[in-house]
């Protein structure tokens, strides 16, 4: 073609790019292969490397490959080891070896206002800076073309028509001290400094890929000798509009390769395939002997996607910047190629195929999706169908679901949020075969009963105490275990409604994680779930019921909630005329909304405490009055048989009612009266102590002569001397958790757990051990999620709802049921800690019954 190029790469740090911790992006870098040991941390700010020109492309690349691993190791003997990445910029210098420059010197501008035409193009080939420099995505695929242009010498290419007024241009800029000299001006396309007749293209991102880099080249190279004939012959390709050039780079730089360009010949928004594949064809006589390579390589680029697009999908897999950091280190030093990054699993589940930079793949069961990426039979026709619907349209239906969720008031306050939102419904279900889950039933049941009996004798007889099974200083160091339990009447049900929580691990193992018998939440949003699918995701639950069987309706579920909570009334109360009130903190509370829905449900009526009373009924009893049925109105109220509690029982305790007197000694003597009952009763925090957690298999036994049906973690007591030095010897190994803590708060996991997090933990441990308890760290399990852009891997467990009652009344046979609702609740990316008030979401739980 008569010109030779040159390429500049302005390589930066990696620890300029993602400022956070990244401890594991050294041993990211040796898994993958190369010689060389590397951090990320310290280092210069920015090195450069460049080739020496060449006439053929093969030279560029090679000689590119040498020199960023030559400034990979010049970078590690200079700072103590760092990974530079092809993270700041690139140019590329096209000259003419016939004497006469590229077009002549006199029209070079003219060659660069028609390349600016095709430099958005260029721009999202090279997209690859989606993160700020403290990690935060910026929305853009190139965040740094659009933070570049600052500079007065900055735009498409120069406003000068000739050299001369260039040149004036130049030395106004020089003489104001806006610029040292032409190789300083930020335009994309200009006259290359040195030698006239050159053109330099400059584009703010570089490319962690070289085969992208050695296409953007080629394009350049074509581009550069396609205008400079066009300008030889009389007929330059005009620039376009001011306004139109700002707009397609700014589009460039917002989407990438994985949204629409502007078409430069009709400005119309098209696909980017469309726009890059036209660029190639235009070009297809200068690329010559090149242009079947770049097309094969254009090919593979478009199904890998952008460097910010890989990017992205590094950390989104789970959440860890490290990611990011190995997949930019491997990518520049060409340990792995585009071929790596292009999903090749069934369906295109490209979060389910062996990753580069971690081996999730293999670490963790999934519930769906095998260890190839094949869906699992039961899974398979809800994935297909969600695949066949798309990124764009399922965006568009989540978006759809969420403000309906918000107008129906299905809602949910994160810890650290200042404002209620739509609870977070993720599109792809969850199956569980019927059989599975009447095991997981009976299992949940069985440990409810036990709870129910535990509670019911350690706040009287204590027999489990006097029998050995249950050291006294356990029961009592429990934060849960409080004297206002001694108040329920004796052989009635305690825990009316239980949340039970669940995780399966490898191979499909289920265990008990938590007993949730104080207020458990949840029901209404596992509802909600299945009303986003029966609304917005028809076709995925049709798919499944036609090719694999029936999906168990959940309906009824609530009634059955109210039918429990109705009958908890006192002796001789008839169940259907009685009045519940939901205990409430009021609209600030983070579950107030399904507070609302049930109490809507039921009939019931929520009350704060200053809308309660305890004053004598007829006969002198003390007795519970609920006044909000006539605000200020003397003499009207209405006698309370159940208060449904949702609010901290020492809070309520605590308050004051419509009196201005303290609710606590009047309503526990309400309680003595047996006038009124509370569901779940008072004293039922012990419980959910996790130190008592260890003991419910000894009470299965102790009061059921039964053996436990389902498995729970393995857990260690750090009050008892020697299981607290075995968790200071595996500290780094194991989870963490506080006696009483609520919400996923307080819990370190161990192998997530930085230095000082660890050194922090371990004084606690040697300071309060009675205040901690230990446990195994369960691998739990991973379904495919939807994240806006994708299907990813995310941890989930599952909240299942168990009721008990008493037909018999007091001291007669206590019976369970669990409704055939479970809320499966989706970690946030990167956390194995599973829970709503932590920021997570949800996930509709289908229960299949085959055909």
């Amino acid at each position: 073609m008569g010109t030779t190029v040159r390429v500049e790469e302005d390589l930066r740090i990696v620890d300029r790019t993602v400022r956070a911790p990244v401890p594991h992006a050294a041993e990211t870098v040796a898994r993958l292969g190369d010689a060389e040991r590397f951090s990320v941390r310290g280092g210069p700010d920015r090195l450069s490397a460049r080739t020496a020109p060449h006439a053929d492309l093969a030279g560029v690349m090679t000689e590119l490959r040498r020199n960023r691993r030559l400034v990979a190791r010049a970078a590690g003997e200079a700072d103590g080891d760092c990974t530079p990445v092809a993270d700041g910029g690139f140019r590329v210098t096209v000259n003419g070896t016939d004497g006469a420059g590229v077009a002549g010197v006199a029209d070079v501008l003219a060659v660069c206002r028609g390349v600016s035409r095709h430099l958005p193009a260029l721009l999202a080939l090279s997209a690859s800076s989606p993160f700020d420099d403290v990690g935060v995505d910026t929305g853009y695929a190139s965040s740094r073309s659009v933070r570049g242009p600052w500079r007065p010498a900055s735009g498409a290419y120069p406003a000068a028509t000739t050299m001369g007024d260039y040149r004036r241009d130049i030395e106004f800029l020089r003489r104001t001290g806006v610029t040292p000299g032409p190789e300083m001006l930020d335009y994309d396309v200009r006259p290359a400094p040195g030698p006239p007749g050159g053109v330099e293209i400059r584009l703010c991102d570089a490319c962690s890929s070289t085969a992208t880099l050695g296409v953007i080249v080629a394009l350049c190279r074509a581009l550069v000798c396609r205008e400079a004939a066009l300008v030889r012959q009389g007929t330059p390709t005009p620039p376009l509009p001011v306004l139109q050039q700002r707009t397609a780079t700014w589009q460039a730089a917002r989407s990438g390769l994985e949204g629409d360009l502007l078409d430069p010949s009709g400005l119309d928004l098209v696909p980017a395939e469309d726009v890059v594949t036209a660029v190639v064809d235009l070009l297809a006589d200068e690329l010559g002997e090149e242009l079947r390579w770049v097309r094969d390589t254009l090919r593979r680029l478009l199904r890998a996607g952008s460097g910010a697009y890989r990017q992205r999908r590094a950390l989104r897999r789970r959440g860890r910047r490290d990611d990011v950091v190995g997949l930019l280190a491997a990518e520049t030093l060409d340990t792995v190629g585009l071929e790596d990054a292009t999903a090749s699993t069934p369906l295109g589940l490209a979060a389910y195929q062996p990753s580069i930079v971690d081996d999730l793949g293999g670490a963790f069961w999934d519930e769906a999706v095998d260890a190839d990426g094949t869906p699992r039979p039961d899974a398979a026709p809800a994935l297909a169908t969600l695949v066949g619907i798309g990124a764009p349209r399922l965006r568009s239906r989540l978006q759809a679901s969420g403000e309906e969720l918000t107008g129906r008031g299905v809602t949910f306050r994160a810890h650290g949020a200042d404002r209620h939102r739509a609870f977070p419904v993720d599109p792809v279900p969850r199956i569980i075969p019927g059989s599975v889950w009447d095991t997981l039933s009976s299992g949940v049941e069985q440990r409810m009963r036990a709870l129910n009996a535990f509670l019911d004798d350690i706040y009287g007889d204590r027999e489990i105490v006097r029998a050995g099974v249950m050291d006294l200083a356990t029961l009592e160091r429990a934060p849960g275990f409080r004297r206002v339990g001694l108040h329920a009447p004796r052989g009635r049900v305690r825990n009316h409604i239980n949340g039970a929580d669940l995780v399966c691990s490898d191979g499909g193992r289920w265990q008990v994680l938590e007993d949730n018998v104080r207020m458990p939440s949840g029901l209404t949003f596992a509802l909600a779930a299945r009303d986003v699918t029966r609304h917005h995701f028809p076709e995925m639950l049709d798919a499944t019921e036609r090719e694999v069987g029936e999906v168990v309706d959940p309906a009824g579920s609530l009634e059955t909630m109210c039918a429990t909570l109705r009958a908890a009334v006192p002796p001789g109360v008839d169940p259907d005329r009685a009045h519940v009130v939901v205990a409430s903190a009021g609209a600030g509370d983070s579950t107030f909304a399904e507070q609302s829905l049930v109490a809507r449900a039921g009939g019931f009526t929520v009350c704060t405490t200053d809308q309660l009373l305890v004053d004598a009924d007829d006969d002198g009893t003390p007795t519970l009055w609920d006044l909000s049925c006539a605000p200020g109105v003397p003499g009207r109220r209405r006698r309370i048989d159940v208060v449904y509690m949702r609010m901290e029982e020492e809070m309520f305790l605590s308050s004051t009612g419509a009196d201005g007197a303290v609710l606590r000694g009047p309503f526990q003597t309400a309680l003595a009266a047996g006038t009124v009952a509370v569901a779940n009763a008072l004293g039922n925090g012990v419980a959910d102590d996790k130190a008592i957690y260890a003991h419910v298999p000894a009470m299965i036994d102790f009061y059921l002569g039964e053996r436990p049906l389902l498995d729970q973690v393995t857990t260690y007591l750090c009050s008892v001397r020697e299981q607290r030095d075995h968790v200071l010897d595996r500290l780094a190994e194991l989870v963490v958790k506080p006696i009483d803590g609520y919400g996923g708060a307080g819990i370190t996991v161990g192998p997530e757990c930085s230095g000082e997090q660890l050194a922090l933990r371990r004084r606690e441990l040697l300071t309060h051990p009675d205040q901690f308890i230990a446990q195994e760290v369960v691998r739990l399990s991973t379904l495919p999620a939807f994240d806006g852009d994708g299907i990813q891997r995310r941890h989930v467990d599952l909240r299942m709802f168990s009721h008990l009652r008493q037909p018999g009344g007091p001291g007669s046979v206590v019976e369970a049921l669990t409704v055939p609702a479970g809320l499966t609740r989706v970690a946030p990316a990167g956390s194995m800690i599973v829970n709503s008030s932590r920021g997570g979401g949800g996930k509709d739980t289908w229960i299949l019954r085959g055909r």
